[in-house]
């Protein structure tokens, strides 16, 4: 049994919300990663470009599947947090993992209760990478 007309679009919504999303954090990591600088900071950019790199990945993803459903993938990021310093930049990074774990366990309830799965799929990966971020940036902060 396929998915409704309904359904179909209400998912491309969602994952073009965490597209929009994920294309904003390679922004803001990269911008972290270039603009990083005290003696504190080597250790913290090969993070910030490893996240990144990440977070391409992801936007990939959601952009295959947005694509596989039938539906264009959203090229425009979210608003982006640039500079401040070492500690801010870690605080703003942990601030949108922290919003994405959220978003996605929101977007895979929603997944779920319009049965599709290999969407659910999808985003239990990558809400499993964004927790493996969040708790990398909380150790880097001491918290």
């Amino acid at each position: 049994m396929g998915m409704t007309e309904e359904s179909r679009k209400k998912i491309i919504d969602i994952l073009n919300i965490d597209r929009a999303h994920e294309l904003a954090n390679i922004i803001q990591y990269m911008g972290h990663h270039y603009e990083a600088r005290g003696l504190e900071s080597m250790s913290v950019k090969g993070f910030f470009k490893e996240s990144a790199i990440n977070e391409m990945t992801h936007a990939e993803r959601l952009a295959e599947r947005v694509s596989a459903l039938g539906g264009i993938p959203v090229q425009k990021p979210t608003p982006v947090k640039r500079g401040g310093t070492l500690e801010e930049m870690l605080r703003d990074d942990l601030a949108v993992e922290r919003a994405a774990i959220e978003r996605y366990r929101e977007h895979i309830r929603i997944c779920a209760e319009e049965g599709d799965t290999t969407t659910r799929r999808l985003l239990e990966e990558l809400l499993e990478d964004e927790e493996g971020h969040a708790d990398t940036i909380e150790q880097l902060l001491g918290e």
